[in-house]
């Protein structure tokens, strides 16, 4: 599969078979994705990955803030990724001034192009995946022992899928380009 093939045909899977995801194939994943581009190569992206039945169960239950697509998804899933970050580093210079207008917003930026990075190398595998924004930080954090200095970006549920959903409508060349070529 190419990098075209797998933007083009990588969709976020809520349903998943109920098949283990390998620990070999869970590290060939976050190898591919520690190659992901950051602020100033500060590769401030990590990963959590539960496979605990039980404490997946606990999140669902207890982790999502009540969003009840959240809570199906997770219990669903053959493991939950946490994406954390470095806090404090991405947009910042050495002396903790900002360096852009853009203030910390570089981390969420690079914790996003990391989600990506994960989820296309999980696609390749045949592993599904999907973003999950609506979570307690802090119950999780507490749960999973998250260090001081970190904070947690997002929540990855990950399994071989159960589905194949369509391809969403996609906007329009002209609704997302503008050329300035004259």
């Amino acid at each position: 599969m190419n990098v075209t093939e797998a933007i083009k045909t990588r969709r976020s899977i809520r349903c998943f078979q109920q098949k283990a995801v390998s620990k070999s194939d869970l590290e060939d994943i976050v190898k591919t994705a520690g190659f992901s581009p950051s602020w100033k190569n500060s590769q401030t992206a990590g990963y959590v990955i539960i496979q605990k039945k039980e404490l997946i169960e606990e999140i669902a239950e207890n982790g999502v803030m009540g969003f009840e697509k959240n809570k199906n998804t997770v219990l669903n899933c053959a493991a939950l990724v946490v994406l954390t970050t470095v806090s404090g580093r991405c947009g910042y210079e050495k002396d903790g001034s900002f360096t852009t207008k853009k203030k910390d917003k570089w981390e969420m930026f690079d914790a996003g192009i990391a989600a990506q990075t994960f989820m296309l190398a999980a696609h390749e595998k045949g592993i599904g995946s999907v973003v999950l924004g609506i979570f307690d930080e802090d119950y999780i954090a507490e749960r999973i022992g998250l260090e001081q200095g970190k904070s947690i970006s997002a929540l990855i549920a990950i399994g071989y899928p159960a589905e194949e959903p369509k391809m969403p409508k996609r906007k329009q060349m002209d609704e997302i380009v503008r050329f300035l070529d004259k």
